[in-house]
Parts: C-alpha cells; sequence; structure tokens
C-alpha cells in the first residue's frame, strides 16, 4: 500500500478511514521470526502445533497486529506524523493462508495536540473478527 496524498489535520473528518488487506503466508510467518526472534513452536513447529487447540500452526499475533501500522500510516498521509499508541484485543487465531483486512476508522479528532482516536479492527476472509483495538495518532504540522 502506498500512502496517499498529502492531508492538514485541519482536513480530517470523524468518518475517515483506510484498509489493507493481506493473505498471511509460510514465508511471512518466517520472516517475522527473523526479526521478531519469536520461534514459539506454535508458529514453526507443525508436529507441535497439531497438539495444540488450534490443531495446527498459527501466525503471531503481533504479526497480524503489525497490519494496524500499514493503516494508520495511510491515515496518517503525508506529511505524517506520530503513531503515540494502540491497544489490541486478540479475538481468534490467524492461520497460514488466511486473507486478513486491517482498518482503521477515526472516531474522534483532538485538535489541541492535533490527535486523533482511531478505532482499529482485523478480520479474516471469513468476517471473523481477529483484532481489534484502538490507536492515537498525532498528525505533524505541514
Amino acid at each position: 500500500m502506498s500512502i496517499p496524498g498529502e492531508k492538514a489535520y485541519e482536513e480530517f473528518q470523524v468518518g475517515d478511514r483506510e484498509a489493507f488487506s493481506k493473505t498471511i503466508t509460510d514465508a511471512d510467518i518466517a520472516l517475522f521470526c527473523g526479526v521478531s526472534g519469536d520461534m514459539y513452536p506454535l508458529h514453526v513447529d507443525d508436529e507441535y502445533a497439531k497438539t495444540t487447540r488450534f490443531g495446527q500452526r498459527a501466525a503471531h499475533g503481533m504479526l497480524t497486529a503489525s497490519l494496524l501500522s500499514t493503516v494508520n500510516g495511510a491515515i496518517l498521509q503525508r506529511p505524517g506524523g506520530l503513531y503515540v499508541s494502540q491497544t489490541l484485543h486478540f479475538r481468534r487465531p490467524v492461520f497460514i493462508g488466511d486473507t486478513l483486512t486491517a482498518t482503521s476508522v477515526v472516531v474522534e479528532l483532538m485538535p489541541q495536540n492535533r490527535r486523533m482516536r482511531c478505532k482499529t479492527r482485523i478480520v479474516n476472509q471469513r468476517g471473523e473478527l481477529v483484532l481489534d483495538g484502538e490507536a492515537i495518532l498525532q498528525k505533524d504540522a505541514a
């Protein structure tokens, strides 16, 4: 996803939104293991994963959550800003082959500090909620 054009803080409105979709692959999990160092067997060991309540390997929760970085960056647009905070509630596992859609929607504007509160969520290809939370973003001055 490329970052959309320039948008000043004063142009934002409640209801502004961005979305990003991605299918999770085995390569994504392997790359995330390399970046994070998280080699927990649920993510990398088929035989171990079969013994868990999921019955198969699951993607890292933080790999799933990382899709929010993409949509929140797209909300901020250029000249950019800061991702101040994010709450995360993991609702269901994500498996290899799941297609996830992350969305971020502006629900409150806080002009005193150029911040916005966004409702964030990720659903799978069946429309099932896998993660939700809230982000606080701060928009740079133009």
